[in-house]
């Protein structure tokens, strides 16, 4: 098929990579001038790198540079997915600064895609008899609707998002506030804390974060980036080992995350800064797992950086022709730049408004069966939706499963059964996060219950050792390159039956 993939991230890349595996005609359109997604060179802020470590952070077949660190750099995640473009010979699929403006139904045809180049604003139409869409659930940054934004940037403030903000060199000696508390947040704090004349995060609510090495020695990987720290936190639906720790093994379980609530203050010194958070620790998985910025929490007690909590911005301006910002707990305050780390809009503009509706509920939640398929639009599937610990080996599962549904080789309960099923999930969702799932599209912390379930349809999964093995160890994605091969070799039967890909188009 002709089909064509919007974003070039770890799922436009991946969906790219598969889909010519299978024989597909891919193009990937792209509006930055680089491959990476959230890793582009446009989007980087000064201190970012991966939540991961490098070992449990690639895509199956291509593993990280030896020579990266433990925690690579944006930089450095950037180039390795170049590499992995290179590698498979995508380059010559992608079109970088090319903007979808709209992709367009036409009935059970395909796709007619408009695009704009970023840089002539020449514009050109395709069709496609597919659609990838592989945007990115971090696409458009959110800035709240602060009150007296014109006068503060008339006295020469700056208003931005993290992604925004790509040269420390602009908060050099200049009052900065960092709006939030997750990783974005703390990370570029951390890094505008060495050069800024002041910097304070404003935090509406403190987050419990997780050190990188527990007691400065355990990385971090061996607690929650195994099947037994995804099982400490009760699934929507329970089963093996699980059932123990969430039955009458639940003292085992409370007390393990008691023991790493207690680690966590002590090694952060948040007691002695005045910065524990409410409730337990196991709200750390209420929508995503942050890592601790250790660079940050020395700052605070050297008195460099001033953590606000239960603190937002009520309001910008200026004062004696210099911007300020007021708080809401009462003070106003120098801000000649203000970065906000306050999350992100899911959002699909190329899309028509008609589709849009028909993919999404009341709520403008996301009704993706499995995080990819729409209920009722045809020849449209979704990758990265599932946004998840192991975000590189869960796109990778998705571009497979989009790609076994191409073949014909999935049996999908019927249209009334996965509205049911997305439904009942995104209520679930809804109430665990506390309303933070990212219009259903934050799948953590149970990420491998989702890899398991997209391979379980298909019909390949890992065997009952590696499962063991993965309940202990942190997942490791090159034990799913086998997926790759057997379903090619599967490939090779269905196209004695060409009537099962006719069966799955349409």
């Amino acid at each position: 098929m002709k089909i064509a993939i919007i974003g070039a991230g770890f799922a436009g890349l991946s969906s790219a990579k598969v889909l010519t595996q299978f024989g597909h005609d891919v193009t990937v359109f792209e509006k930055a001038p680089d491959v990476g997604g959230v890793w582009s060179a446009t989007r980087r802020y000064p201190g970012l790198r991966t939540q991961n470590n490098k070992d449990t952070y690639f895509l199956p077949d291509f593993p990280m540079p030896a020579e990266y660190p433990e925690w690579p750099s944006g930089e450095q995640v950037q180039r390795y997915l170049a590499a992995f473009a290179k590698h498979f010979d995508l380059d010559r699929r992608i079109q970088l600064n090319t903007e979808v403006v709209v992709a367009e139904p036409e009935n059970d045809k395909g796709w007619q895609v408009k695009v704009r180049n970023t840089r002539s604003g020449q514009e050109a139409e395709h069709h496609f008899e597919h659609l990838v869409v592989a945007n990115g659930i971090f696409s458009e940054p959110f800035i709240p609707p602060y009150s007296g934004v014109a006068e503060f940037e008339a006295a020469g403030g700056r208003l931005c998002a993290t992604s925004e903000f790509n040269n420390l060199e602009d908060a050099r000696n200049k009052n900065v506030l960092v709006v939030g508390y997750g990783k974005s947040s703390c990370d570029v704090a951390a890094a505008i804390g060495e050069v800024a004349a002041s910097t304070k995060v404003i935090a509406r609510e403190l987050l419990w974060k997780m050190p990188r090495k527990v007691m400065n020695v355990l990385n971090y990987k061996y607690l929650m980036l195994t099947r037994m720290g995804e099982g400490l936190f009760p699934y929507i639906e329970i089963k093996g080992f699980e059932k123990f720790l969430h039955g009458a093994g639940s003292g085992v379980r409370d007390s393990m995350i008691s023991s790493l609530q207690k680690i966590s203050t002590r090694q952060l010194k948040l007691d002695k800064l005045g910065l524990v958070p409410e409730g337990t620790f196991d709200r750390i998985a209420r929508s995503t797992v942050s890592l601790s910025t250790d660079e940050l929490y020395e700052q605070v007690a050297a008195g460099k950086t001033e953590i606000a909590r239960e603190c937002e911005i009520a309001s910008l301006g200026a004062r004696d022709g210099k911007p300020v910002a007021t708080l809401t707990d009462g003070r106003t305050v120098p801000a000649d730049l203000v970065v906000c780390g306050t999350g992100f809009k899911q959002v699909v503009p190329f899309l028509p408004q008609s589709v849009q509706d028909e993919i999404t509920d009341e709520r403008g939640n996301f009704e993706l069966y499995r995080q990819i398929l729409p209920l009722t639009v045809k020849r449209l599937h979704f990758c990265g939706y599932n946004s998840s610990f192991y975000s590189p080996l869960s796109v990778e599962i998705a571009a497979l499963w989009i790609a076994t549904h191409l073949m014909g080789g999935l049996d999908l309960p019927s249209v009334e059964k996965r509205r049911e099923h997305v439904r009942r999930r995104l209520k679930w969702m809804e109430e665990r996060t506390e309303g933070k799932h990212a219009r259903g599209t934050n799948i953590i912390p149970f990420s491998m219950h989702n890899v398991d379930e997209m391979l379980d349809e298909i019909g390949i999964n890992v065997g009952p050792f590696t499962r063991f093995k993965q309940w202990l160890l942190p997942i490791d994605a090159r034990d799913y390159r086998m997926v790759t091969r057997k379903l090619l070799e599967r490939q090779k039967q269905v196209q004695a039956n060409p009537a099962a890909f006719v069966k799955a188009v349409h």
